[in-house]
């Protein structure tokens, strides 16, 4: 048994699941976590707004595949949190959000910030409840960050009102937490290693839930048994390292309107994947948990289940198989002649400065381990397009839901996590509205970030497609040349700005040498916009 206040309790069950930091905002509805954190040397970092908090769980919880806690005061405090909740909802990540709530023996009488915060985080949480007895903070907590971590994984709230995490309590020790694995149908399983190995021109599509089911090992295993190309996204980029000959990502076009069967493995059929449709390909769809299944299109088949143990079944597959080595030889060509665009692209030495230049130089400086995070919309596209990361699990952006404000909170949880690899965070001049402030987070709490601002004076995303729609713009302007280096340099860190494509490299080797937060504000031209389509479908 346990005995304490509900800090100690709440902390007690947090530790058995792993978590060692929460991130928060102060707010007096939930000292008495603060006070178990700083007693007993669990790791606590605040924020200048609620959002960056949630964003900082989540960026732990993406990187560790264990538990990230944000702690938020009442009303207003959990409300700022809820895009950022949402966003871990839509990104599968297993963050636990502890609300601070006004106390239960006077509620409905009009206490500070008393709201009932439940019914607005339910539908994007897989567990909301408020906790009734200060005895029962262990459980609650056991139960929530169970369902979070259980597949298909996803963000967790509890409310904690003031009259029950100020009181004293009993409660029995948490035990070691199970998490049930759920076993694909093997009939399933064999259908899709059937299309795989017999297609004529198959592709695998990976995405964040191969990272977060750890199941890296056994997608490479499955592509090299089977000897078929690899696509990735999201966290799951790098699964298969840039040199490997079944990588690829530039040949996207070319495979996903060739291919005769295509496997999307652990992330869904969205908008970043033409909603499913591939022509007349065979669509085999590999997720975690039934509930994860497309209902918009219908699949050949889709195996609901552990993805590792989905994967290691396909590099067993003893049926058999076709080669695929034409197909594998024409994409690299469509692959190398991109790379060989691309390069060009990468050492344009135009001013103004062409983003792609900003990531040709980038590539230069980062290590093979670093986390690189991106918070924008235009020029973080080119990110996805030219920075190819060398491990897997180190891509943090925004997911499909497509909030901005990652960026910063999102530089905490990785600095916080991998102390010493370089954290870098690629961050449009739109986007640096809405988190910037939290660099004064990094710089107090001695959290050094490379921030890269891709700094064009508009809302790229907006202002042509909406020029193309309509032959003039509106609400689609900032202000030209701003100095963001200069609010880094009065927040406590330091930073540049860059005009000339030329003085690119020794800015960023500086920023990374600098030892703080440091802002490159890099001047780019507004007419270069990533090619994309103007459908908003």
């Amino acid at each position: 048994m346990i005995e304490g206040h509900g800090g100690e309790l709440a902390l007690a069950a947090l530790r058995a699941f792993g978590v060692a930091e929460m991130f928060t905002l102060s707010g007096g509805h939930v000292f008495p976590l603060y006070a178990a954190a700083h007693e007993s040397g669990f790791g606590l970092y605040d924020v200048r707004h609620e959002q960056s908090a949630v964003f900082a769980a989540e960026a732990v919880a993406k990187l560790t595949r264990r538990p990230g806690l944000a702690v938020l005061t009442a009303g207003p405090g959990v409300t700022n949190g809820i895009s950022a909740l949402t966003s871990a909802h839509f990104n599968g990540s297993p963050v636990l959000v502890l609300g601070g709530r006004a106390p239960a023996f006077r509620w409905g009488a009009g206490s500070l910030q008393e709201l009932d915060h439940v019914p607005l985080v339910a539908p994007v949480t897989k567990y909301a409840a408020t906790v009734s007895a200060t005895a029962s903070i262990p459980g609650e907590i056991g139960a929530a960050l169970t369902a979070a971590l259980t597949p298909h994984r996803g963000p967790v709230f509890l409310d904690l009102p003031l009259d029950v995490v100020y009181a004293t309590g009993t409660a029995a020790a948490p035990g070691e937490p199970a998490i049930t694995v759920e076993e694909a149908d093997p009939d399933d399983v064999a259908r899709a290693a059937t299309l795989l190995a017999g297609a004529e021109r198959p592709v695998i599509v990976a995405g964040s839930d191969v990272w977060t089911g750890d199941a890296v090992e056994q997608l490479r295993a499955a592509a090299e048994e089977l000897r078929v190309p690899v696509f990735t996204n999201g966290m799951g980029r790098g699964a298969l390292p840039p040199g490997h000959p079944l990588a690829f990502s530039r040949a996207r076009r070319a495979a996903l309107g060739g291919a005769d069967v295509v496997a999307v493995v652990g992330t869904p059929l969205d908008f970043r994947l033409g909603f499913g449709d591939f022509g007349a390909a065979a669509v085999v769809h590999v997720v975690d948990a039934v509930s994860r299944r497309a209902t918009h299109v219908t699949p050949a088949v889709s195996p609901a289940g552990d993805l590792g143990r989905i994967l290691a079944a396909f590099a067993a597959w003893t049926g058999s198989r076709r080669s695929h080595d034409d197909w594998i030889a024409s994409l690299r060509t469509a692959e190398d002649a991109a790379k060989a665009r691309d390069a060009e692209a990468m050492a344009a030495g135009s001013d103004p400065i062409r983003p792609a230049r900003v990531y040709g130089e980038l590539r230069r400086v980062l290590d093979p381990d670093a986390v690189t995070i991106g918070d924008g919309g235009d020029f973080v596209s080119y990110a996805g397009r030219f920075l190819e990361p060398a491990q897997p699990g180190l891509w943090l952006d925004p997911g499909p839901y497509g909030c901005l404000g990652t960026g910063l909170g999102y530089a905490m949880g990785a600095r916080v996590v991998h102390p010493g690899r370089q954290v870098c965070v690629l961050m449009g001049d739109g986007a640096a509205g809405f988190s910037l402030m939290d660099a004064e987070s990094l710089a107090r709490q001695h959290l050094p970030a490379v921030i890269v601002v891709g700094n064009n004076g508009i809302w790229g995303l907006e202002k042509h497609p909406m020029r193309a729609m309509y032959g003039y713009d509106v609400a689609a302007d900032l202000s030209p040349g701003l100095r963001y280096d200069d609010v880094v340099r009065a927040l406590g860190g330091a930073g540049e700005t860059v005009t000339k494509a030329g003085d690119l490299g020794p800015a960023l080797r500086r920023a990374f040498d600098a030892g703080v937060p440091y802002l490159v504000n890099v001047l780019t031209d507004p007419a270069d916009a990533y090619p994309r389509s103007s459908s908003l479908a």
